[in-house]
C-alpha cells in the first residue's frame, strides 16, 4: 500500500513505508515495484553506492539526496563495465579527499578496475587509461604505493564483480564520510552523483549500440548487494 505521505529518507533498511525510508526503497516505491532496497530497476553496484550514501550521510545532508532518486530508476544492465566503471567513478571521486591510507585503497582499486577493463577491452592489462593515469598522479605517493602493491596481481571478472567492485564503491563512501573537509554531506552527494553520470552515460552506450553487435553476458555477472 503507497503511504499517504512520501516518508522522510533516514538510514538503514524499513519494512513499510510508514516505519520511514531509504533512498532506494523509495526509489522501489518510485519505480512502482515490490517495497525493497534492492529492487530491480537499478543496478546493484549503483544502488548499493545510493544505500551507502544514504546511510553515511547526515540528516539534513539525506533529504538533499530525494531530488536524485528519479535519476537512479531504470539505470540497469548485465553488463559487467557497469561493475567495473561505475566502481572506478566513485574511487576517483573520493579519492582527491581521502585520508593518506584510504587513498592507496583507492588507488589499488582503480589499478583494479583498470585491469579488468583491459581484459573487457581486449588492450594490455598493463595498459592504463589516460582519465585514470590522470587522476592517480594527483596522488604520486598513494600511486606508487598501489603499483608496488598490486604488482602483476589480477582478479578474475567474475569475483571482481561480486567482490571487489563492492569493496571499492564501500570504500569510497567511507573515506569521503570521514574525509577532513568542510561539507561532507555534498561531497557524498557529488560522489552519488558521478556514479549516476557514469550508468547514465553507459545506458546511452549501449541504446546507441546496434542490436545485433549486443552481445549476452552470462547470468553468474551479478554483484550480491549488501549494506
Amino acid at each position: 500500500m503507497a503511504p499517504d505521505l512520501l516518508p522522510v529518507l533516514s538510514r538503514g533498511k524499513h519494512r513499510t513505508a510508514r516505519k520511514g525510508a531509504c533512498f532506494m526503497e523509495l526509489a522501489s516505491f518510485l519505480a512502482g515495484e515490490p517495497w525493497s532496497d534492492h529492487p530491480q530497476c537499478t543496478h546493484r553496484l549503483l544502488a548499493g553506492a545510493a544505500r551507502m550514501v544514504n546511510d553515511s550521510s547526515s540528516d539534513d545532508g539525506r533529504q538533499r539526496l530525494a531530488g536524485l532518486i528519479p535519476d537512479v530508476i531504470g539505470l540497469t544492465s548485465d553488463d559487467p563495465r557497469w561493475d567495473v566503471l561505475i566502481a572506478r567513478r566513485a574511487a576517483f571521486a573520493a579519492l582527491p579527499i581521502a585520508a593518506g591510507e584510504r587513498q592507496r585503497v583507492l588507488a589499488v582499486g582503480i589499478l583494479a578496475c583498470e585491469r579488468v577493463l583491459a581484459e573487457l577491452d581486449g588492450r594490455s592489462r598493463g595498459d592504463i587509461t589516460d582519465e585514470s593515469r590522470w587522476t592517480l598522479s594527483d596522488v604520486p605517493d598513494a600511486y606508487e604505493w598501489a603499483l608496488r602493491y598490486s604488482g602483476d596481481h589480477h582478479v578474475p571478472l567474475e569475483r571482481f564483480c561480486e567482490a571487489s567492485a563492492p569493496s571499492i564503491v564501500l570504500t569510497a563512501v567511507a573515506a569521503t564520510a570521514n574525509a577532513c573537509i568542510a561539507d561532507r554531506d555534498g561531497a557524498l552527494r557529488e560522489l552519488l552523483e558521478s556514479a549516476i553520470d557514469e550508468a547514465r552515460s553507459l545506458a546511452a552506450e549501449m541504446s546507441a549500440r546496434p542490436t545485433n553487435h549486443r552481445s549476452e553476458t552470462p547470468p553468474w555477472l551479478v554483484i550480491a548487494g549488501a549494506r
